[in-house]
């Protein structure tokens, strides 16, 4: 799914079934989520499903600079999207599945994730046709930071006023303490760069940190001095388990949804 080298009559093909499909959904009423890559890299999005074995856009994928891939998600569809930074492919082996590894969101070396993105990853997380028909959506930075993302519902059905933005637009790798920063060498950087940043819970592991026994609940587990910092760089997502007032949106039956990775402003 390299946008890189398409030739213009593919594009446009491209451009005519990406429309075609827009158009049917509006009409039946299926979701379709569009991926966007508004990084200055490539990135390998990926999906997992929580409640069905479908493989939303076939579970993974690579993604240029600048290119958009949509597809659509079954009715009652919950799972997680993520990007997967500084990856190199190898080639296909002879029964057909290739491989990739990856510096950051790695889901052990397949191309198609069967397994969640390793932390520390940003995530964007869906359930669709929830309570009371609504779908609800949010970014999480629960499981830590690797690249922004934004989650914006789009479509005829949409009222913009109740299905808000999600997202984080601040560059967490750039405010991570010492503690908490996974370094490396990066297409998009230099060697020793922060290509990501843990959470309180993956670098410590402690209930305070984890909201696990003694803190095991909304009342005994709140925000610390590390959330508060993503909660900061990102208001609009999860900086820890029970942020939940101002992390989780909703939206009616018939949104689509646009998931942009390196979000520049709300959309």
């Amino acid at each position: 799914m390299e946008a890189g080298g398409r030739t213009p009559a593919l594009l446009l093909l491209v451009g005519a079934i990406w429309l075609q499909l827009h158009l049917c959904s509006d009409a039946a009423g299926t979701t379709v989520f569009t991926l966007r890559n508004n990084c200055t890299y490539t990135v390998w999005p990926a999906s997992l499903s929580g409640n069905t074995a479908v493989a939303v856009g076939g579970g993974g994928f690579e993604l240029s600079p600048g290119a958009n891939v949509s597809f659509p998600a079954p009715a009652g569809w919950s799972g997680r999207f993520w990007a997967r930074t500084d990856c190199i492919a190898a080639a296909a082996a002879s029964s057909g599945a290739g491989s990739v590894a990856c510096a950051t969101g790695d889901c052990g070396g397949a191309v198609s994730c069967s397994l969640g993105g390793a932390p520390p990853v940003t995530l964007a997380e869906f359930t669709l046709g929830g309570a009371d028909g609504k779908d609800f959506y949010d970014v999480s930075l629960v499981d830590g930071y690797n690249v922004g993302i934004g989650v914006t519902a789009t479509g005829a059905a949409v009222n913009h006023s109740t299905c808000g933005y999600a997202g984080c637009v601040g560059d967490v790798n750039a405010l991570c303490p010492a503690e908490l920063q996974v370094t490396g060498t990066t297409t998009a950087a230099a060697a020793n760069a922060t290509v990501a940043c843990r959470s309180a819970c993956e670098a410590f592991g402690t209930a305070e940190y984890c909201c696990t026994r003694e803190h095991g609940g909304p009342d005994s587990c709140g925000p610390t001095r590390y959330s508060r910092m993503f909660k900061a760089a990102c208001p609009a997502a999860y900086s820890y388990a029970y942020d939940d007032p101002t992390s989780t949106f909703t939206c009616g039956a018939g949104a689509q949804y646009l998931i942009t990775f390196c979000p520049v402003q709300q959309q």
